[in-house]
């Protein structure tokens, strides 16, 4: 991997592992199963910790170089922003296995519809990040990204509407308001990574 492009090309590699979490995500939702949960939990750790040693082994050279192509506190920030993003779907499956959801409900399900469009959305403005002077693109997809996550906002506030307006088991309604709370912290923290991608394009113009 060339010295200039280690930095965006593992950008590159973390956002795919977000990607690669947020549909392991949708999928088990999907397919909900007590009896498969935590096998499918140790798929999304599996996942995360992959993205971990990634981010090390940038912090790593990070430390070793004087000179990077954009500043060296802009790279750390993105790619912990990114890193939060793999923890975030995954704290999803962790609290449901915590509070012992026995089965999915439609909101959680559109939520894990926005959360993977919004990694594709920032798939695309990571490969577009390293032509950020002349990118046609990389604005749109991070306007796609804020869009969606808004769309993450009205599914929250409706889906807690329905859980408190149907009522029933008081700690079925306390799980799954955790569980609402950690899938709308998904779609908040792509937009983290959108609005830390959008400051070094504006920073470096």
């Amino acid at each position: 991997m060339a010295k200039a492009n280690f930095y965006f090309d593992t950008f590159n590699i973390l956002v795919e592992k977000a990607c690669t979490a947020a549909e392991e995500l949708q999928d088990t939702l999907a397919h909900f199963s007590r009896e498969n949960f935590k096998a499918e939990m140790k798929i999304l750790h599996d996942i995360e910790h992959e993205a971990d040693m990634v981010k090390h082994e940038m912090i790593k050279k990070l430390a070793r170089e004087f000179v990077t192509p954009i500043d060296r506190e802009d790279i750390l920030q993105l790619a912990n922003e990114i890193d939060d993003l793999v923890d975030t779907i995954e704290d999803v499956l962790i609290r449901m296995y915590m509070y012992n959801i026995r089965e999915t409900r439609p909101e959680a399900l559109q939520f894990t519809d926005v959360i993977v469009r919004c990694c594709q959305a920032l798939r695309d403005a990571t490969a577009e990040l390293p032509n950020f002077h002349k990118s046609k693109t990389l604005h749109q997809a991070i306007v796609d990204v804020n869009t969606m996550e808004e769309e993450g906002d009205a599914i929250y506030i409706e889906g807690m509407h329905r859980l408190f307006r149907e009522g029933g088991d008081a700690v079925n309604v306390v799980a799954w308001s955790e569980v609402f709370d950690r899938l709308e912290d998904c779609c908040d923290t792509c937009e983290h990574v959108a609005n830390a991608m959008e400051s070094i394009a504006m920073k470096n113009a």
